[in-house]
């Protein structure tokens, strides 16, 4: 029997955008449908194809506009609406923090279900553009083709590209002229290794059918005026690759770090591959207050170094440090919050899964001359319980900063048990932070609350959450 076809969704006319949601789209509704559309703004007017349609909402996209918002702002970026970044563009800087406050204000209120004081106003970002630290490229022979060109029925020659994956589409990648999230040093680089590659007939990589020499490229900048390139090959053709590295160290001096990796494997983690390095060192260095952060290539360190900072000062003086306290820093990466507390604390215990992360975290305090910290690695569930706290002695501060899908059931029990008298949350995700914060909620009261703007023109917003014992 032959299968029927899908009857087409509705085209829905001069609806208006009423609001913002989660994952940086837009809402509209049409009696009692909630409709989520990308790259529009409240009061935007619009045609909308409905893409998906449930019972309760739908998705779509907007295909004409009869009228525009009046506080809609110009995307600076060319490639604004196809790129997956950036999406809050559209929206001026005010309006962005405006609606990321009440993204923080709607999850604690709504998941926390728990007292809260007066939230603080949101601390922007001072920069809204060229204010990451790292980016990373991929190579691609089958480019992302606008609608125009693939209408134009034309067959293109040009079709390699060195940009960003399109959003659900892990095969295809958008070249990137020039992007607004880094320094332009970073463009510059891109830009000479993609017209070297070219000139030189070297191959970009086939995503689907696994081949070609030119696999990735990651740019790491730091507030010092360090900049660390390092290229990810998938072929192993040592001619072309020292060509090339020569190339790019002669053309760019400031490259203090130039690095170089073999990656023949299906996925584009390079956290098991060898680095090599080809020039310089092999690391750069950032700093905080007199302090120096080793970040090497595989390191993690906030992406956004300035507003990390502001970040930083926040958890401290949530922290109420006098010099007597025992800290626990949880997820302590690198150990950057560890050693930056270190000085005002009496001991500072992080606690970290990746091993090399501890590894750099070790090397931190040792550069930095900080005798008071022990790291150790593992996971938090595991490593965090009873028998640990006995060990090491109960934490008068705990510090924690976990991943976006927050801290495991058990971490939060020994975190019950181990009664510190102040909890510091940072959270890059306010939803399961709220949740965490209502199962604190039988031994804690919620006392500070700072969100943080690290990321402007996305809907991600930072919250430092201060947490103090009951009695």
């Amino acid at each position: 029997m032959a299968k029927k076809d899908k009857k087409p969704l509705p085209l829905l006319e001069n609806i208006t955008i009423t609001g913002i949601a989660a994952e940086g789209k837009a809402i509209a509704k049409l009696d009692n449908l909630v409709i989520f559309i990308p790259f529009v703004v409240p009061g935007d007017v619009v045609d909308l194809q409905l893409t998906r349609k449930k019972n309760s909402y739908a998705e779509a996209r907007a295909v004409r506009f009869h009228q525009y918002s009046a506080q809609r702002a110009e995307a600076s970026c060319e490639h604004y609406g196809v790129c997956g970044g950036c999406k809050w563009q559209i929206l001026p800087y005010t309006e962005q923090i405006r609606y990321k406050q009440q993204q923080v204000t709607d999850n604690l209120t709504r998941i926390g279900k728990i007292p809260l004081p007066e939230i603080t106003p949101i601390l922007g970002s001072e920069k809204t553009v060229f204010y990451r630290n790292k980016l990373e490229f991929t190579f691609s022979n089958k480019r992302w083709m606008t609608e125009e060109e693939i209408k134009s029925g034309e067959e293109f020659r040009d079709m390699n590209a060195l940009g960003f994956h399109i959003p659900g589409m892990f095969d295809k990648v958008l070249d990137i002229k020039k992007c607004w999230l880094q320094d332009d040093i970073s463009n510059k680089i891109r830009l000479e290794i993609k017209k070297f590659c070219i000139e030189n007939d070297y191959t970009f990589f086939d995503l689907r059918n696994q081949h070609g020499l030119m696999r990735n490229i990651i740019i790491r900048t730091s507030t010092s005026g360090e900049v660390m390139l390092i290229v990810v090959f998938y072929e192993d053709d040592k001619t072309k690759q020292q060509a090339l590295l020569s190339h790019i160290s002669g053309k760019f001096p400031e490259i203090t770090s130039l690095l170089y990796i073999l990656n023949q494997k299906a996925n584009d983690t390079i956290t098991d591959r060898e680095v090599l390095v080809f020039k310089g060192n092999d690391c750069i260095f950032e700093e905080m207050e007199g302090l120096k952060f080793k970040i090497g290539p595989k390191s993690f360190y906030q992406t956004n170094s300035e507003q990390a900072y502001n970040l930083y000062k926040i958890a401290r003086d949530f922290a109420g440090l006098t010099g007597n306290e025992r800290v626990y820093d949880l997820y302590t990466g690198t150990g950057t919050i560890a050693n930056f507390v270190a000085r005002q604390s009496k001991q500072v215990i992080g606690i970290e899964y990746v091993p090399e992360a501890i590894e750099d975290a070790k090397i931190n305090s040792e550069i930095n001359g900080i005798n008071n910290t022990l790291f150790y690695a593992g996971d938090m569930k595991d490593i965090l319980n009873p028998d640990f706290i006995n060990q090491q002695g109960r934490p008068d501060v705990i510090i924690t900063d976990p991943p976006r899908a927050g801290m495991h059931d058990d971490v939060i029990e020994a975190i019950l048990f181990a009664e510190p008298e102040r909890i510091v949350y940072v959270s890059c995700n306010p939803a399961t932070q709220a949740r965490d914060l209502n199962l604190l909620g039988e031994k804690y009261r919620v006392e500070k609350i700072q969100p943080v703007d690290m990321f402007p023109h996305t809907h991600h917003v930072e919250n430092v959450v201060l947490l103090r014992k009951r009695y």
